[in-house]
C-alpha cells in the first residue's frame, strides 16, 4: 500500500548517501524512523535487523510471513523477530513492494545464477562481512547473515511457486520508511550485483536518513 511520509529530511538526525556495492551499519533506538531511498530507481538495498542488546534475536522471514500473511512488504507490514516479537514497522513506502525471499547474492550463487567466471564479482555477502569484520563492537559474526530484507527489488512468485528475478518497479526517489519498536542494529548492503534485472544492470547509490 502506498503512503507518503509527513517528514522532511532537513529535519533528520542523521543523513547519509550509501555507494552502490557498500555497506551501511547503524544503531537505531526504539521509536526512532529510518527512511532508505532509492535515489536513481530500481537499486535494490539488502538489510539485515538485530535487536541491538541481543544480536542472537534478529529479524524471521518465516515468522513475519506468518504473522501477516503476505510474501511482500509494505506499509504497515510488521517486522517480526526470530523470537516473534514486533521489530519495525514499515509507517511509509512509496514503492510499493518489497522481496522477502529472493535473498542476498554470494559468489556461490553468482556462480549458480550466472556463470563460473561470476563468481568472484562482489556481491552483497561480501558487504556484510566486511561490515562484520570492521566493526567488533558490535559483537557480529559470519553466523549471524541470515534472513534479509531487499528493499525496492522485484521478486515476482510464479503460480507453480516458482522465484522470478524481474525489472525493478521502483523510481528515481522512491523511498520506504521503519519505525523501530526496540534497540535495532540495521546492516545495509547497497547491492552491487551487475547481473541481476531488479536493479537495471547498474548499481547506484541508495540514501539512508533517521529521525
Amino acid at each position: 500500500m502506498l503512503q507518503t511520509s509527513p517528514r522532511v529530511t532537513s529535519d533528520a538526525l542523521y543523513r547519509m548517501a550509501v555507494p552502490a556495492g557498500d555497506y551501511w551499519l547503524y544503531r537505531m533506538e526504539s521509536g526512532q524512523v529510518l527512511r532508505i531511498t532509492d535515489l536513481e530507481g530500481n537499486q535494490a538495498a539488502d538489510t539485515l535487523f538485530f535487536n541491538a542488546d541481543d544480536t542472537a534475536e534478529r529479524y524471521s522471514v518465516t515468522d513475519t510471513l506468518r504473522g501477516q500473511g503476505n510474501l511482500f512488504l509494505t506499509t504497515a507490514s510488521v517486522l517480526r523477530s526470530n523470537e516473534d516479537r514486533p521489530m519495525l514497522t514499515i509507517v511509509a513506502d512509496t514503492c510499493g513492494r518489497h522481496d522477502t525471499l529472493g535473498g542476498a547474492c554470494a559468489t556461490e550463487s553468482n556462480t549458480v545464477r550466472y556463470d563460473l567466471e561470476k563468481r568472484h564479482m562482489h556481491a552483497c555477502r561480501d558487504s556484510w562481512m566486511l561490515a562484520v569484520a570492521e566493526h567488533p563492537e558490535y559483537g557480529l559474526t559470519r553466523r549471524d547473515i541470515t534472513h534479509n530484507i531487499n528493499f525496492f527489488m522485484n521478486v515476482p512468485v510464479t503460480e507453480q511457486g516458482d522465484l522470478t528475478f524481474a525489472d525493478g518497479i521502483s523510481a528515481p526517489g522512491k523511498y520506504v520508511e521503519l519505525e523501530a519498536h526496540m534497540n535495532v542494529l540495521v546492516l545495509i548492503s547497497n547491492c552491487p550485483q551487475l547481473n541481476n534485472p531488479c536493479n537495471g544492470y547498474h548499481p547506484t547509490p541508495v540514501e539512508v536518513a533517521v529521525w
